[in-house]
């Protein structure tokens, strides 16, 4: 990380009082701990910091410190608007569209479009948790206990426990850092990676019944008549696609969740050696080389019949 552009960001927070903190939609546990790990940590150095999900605090992560604090919308003016964990503006949804445009981003997505006046992006970075907790005492921040669960939260949910092929020995230092700092890594294991809701377990059961295989690509679909059905409250796929990776000689991941607004939630996932980021940003998307997704516009049956399509053309290039 270029240290001009850690001390302007620094600078930028230390003249700011009041600040936005803000992520993606259907934000996973990278995005909710780096909004509390961010946010907290300002409201240490004394900042009148608001926290803003779109779609809330997932129940899985509602045990963490701060999360109380997070609501849907921003309210009032703000001297700084900090977006976390969000490789491009379309991410964020319509909440900051009466609001000027981003001071800082903080990503490690590939993909990230660099759209705000200061771009702290790292793509070697498992996690922006990662990021964050490197920098932060650059950023003038301090890591408390508080910080330190929640950033190790993030970290840990991004990597699916430290299994994800792009895990590096620093990234493991500072989870180590972290649970010096007082977090609980078996806990927070269990509770983001392990226990889940009855209600998403039913939903798990409708993905599965539509289970399909081809070759060494596997897909499912999940439609809102699924999602009422099982009672699941949320808008994503309750992380059946980390289960579908488990299945053998599989190359590719395909999962399809039908939204309320007209629009199909794609997420992929690949083993090493096939890149599903350029294929999810050739669909509006984006995310990593193993892992990414994209929310496209049409009924579910034409979506996946045009993204399957598409996905074929990357196994036969690899």
């Amino acid at each position: 990380m270029d240290e001009a552009l850690l001390t302007s960001a620094a600078d930028l927070l230390k003249q700011a009082q009041r600040i936005l903190v803000i992520s993606h939609i259907r934000p996973d546990g990278d995005a909710i701990g780096s909004t509390l790990g961010l946010g907290l940590s300002l409201q240490i150095a004394g900042k009148d910091v608001q926290m803003v999900s779109l779609d809330g605090i997932p129940a899985s992560f509602r045990h963490l410190p701060g999360s109380s604090q997070v609501t849907k919308r921003p309210d009032g003016q703000f001297d700084a608007i900090v977006l976390v964990d969000c490789a491009d503006m379309d991410r964020v949804g319509e909440v900051l569209k009466d609001y000027p445009f981003p001071d800082i981003n903080i990503d490690h997505h590939p993909t990230n479009t660099h759209f705000a006046r200061l771009n702290l992006v790292d793509p070697v970075a498992v996690a922006t948790a990662e990021i964050l907790a490197e920098h932060m005492p650059a950023l003038g921040l301090w890591i408390n206990q508080e910080v330190a669960t929640v950033l190790l939260a993030g970290l840990i949910t991004d990597t699916l426990g430290f299994r994800t092929n792009n895990m590096t020995p620093k990234s493991l230092r500072i989870a180590a850092d972290l649970m010096e700092k007082g977090a609980d890594l078996p806990g927070l294991y269990y509770r983001s990676l392990v226990q889940r809701p009855y209600e998403a377990v039913r939903f798990w059961g409708a993905g599965l019944s539509q289970l399909k295989k081809e070759d060494r690509i596997v897909w499912t679909s999940l439609s809102i008549a699924d999602r009422k059905a099982a009672g699941y409250l949320g808008r994503d796929d309750a992380d059946l696609v980390n289960l579908l990776t488990t299945i053998n000689d599989v190359d590719l991941v395909v999962i399809f969740i039908e939204q309320d607004n007209g629009r199909v939630k794609v997420s992929w996932r690949s083993r090493p050696g096939f890149d599903v980021s350029k294929l999810a940003q050739s669909f509006g998307g984006g995310g990593h080389i193993s892992a990414a997704g994209a929310e496209v516009d049409g009924r579910i049956d034409e979506v996946q019949d045009r993204v399957l399509k598409a996905t074929r053309k990357l196994t036969e290039k690899g």
